[in-house]
């Protein structure tokens, strides 16, 4: 077997160890927002975020984001703690950290870590648990809103045991 060989099988093993179970989608708006310029070109932004999830958490959802950015048009790194008001009447603590990339236009992507707390029963489980995000951040599609749609998709990483 070639050194490709081994390497694709090994990577292909490992995909199959991860195993990801979707929760919820997350669409939300900045309604506010500030930013204050920094050294080298850098950006630091704080947006109030306001929106809805779906999904198996479903609720309001509130929070703010105090991401840096590299420049009006570059990568950048959010760091979010939110409230989720579930339907049921619990609340759940989010808290969000990743990468903002700065393509595609109208599009630009998302990957992140997500964290929850809750003291609500039925919820307690995900105090322990690692999610990851993907998402957009979407060019509105009325002309007339100021501030962009953010859609993020949420997903528990579910542990398995490591296959020898």
């Amino acid at each position: 077997m070639t050194a490709a060989a081994s390497r694709n099988s090994v990577d292909s093993e490992a995909h199959r160890a991860l195993r990801l179970e979707p929760l919820y989608r997350i669409r939300f708006t900045y309604p506010e927002s500030w930013m204050v310029g920094l050294e080298g070109g850098w950006e630091q932004h704080l947006y109030l975020a306001e929106g809805r999830c779906e999904g198996t958490i479903s609720g309001r959802f509130r929070g703010a984001n105090f991401p840096r950015r590299r420049g009006a048009s570059g990568p950048f790194r959010p760091d979010f703690r939110a409230v989720i008001a579930t339907d049921d009447a619990a609340t759940i603590m989010f808290e969000c950290h990743g990468y903002g990339r700065a393509y595609p236009p109208g599009r630009r992507q998302i990957v992140g870590a997500v964290l929850h707390l809750s003291d609500a029963e039925q919820y307690r489980r995900l105090n322990d648990v690692v999610c990851v995000c993907v998402g957009e951040v979407r060019a509105p599609a009325d002309p007339e809103q100021q501030e962009p749609d953010l859609v993020l998709d949420v997903a528990e990483l579910v542990w398995e045991p490591i296959a020898d």
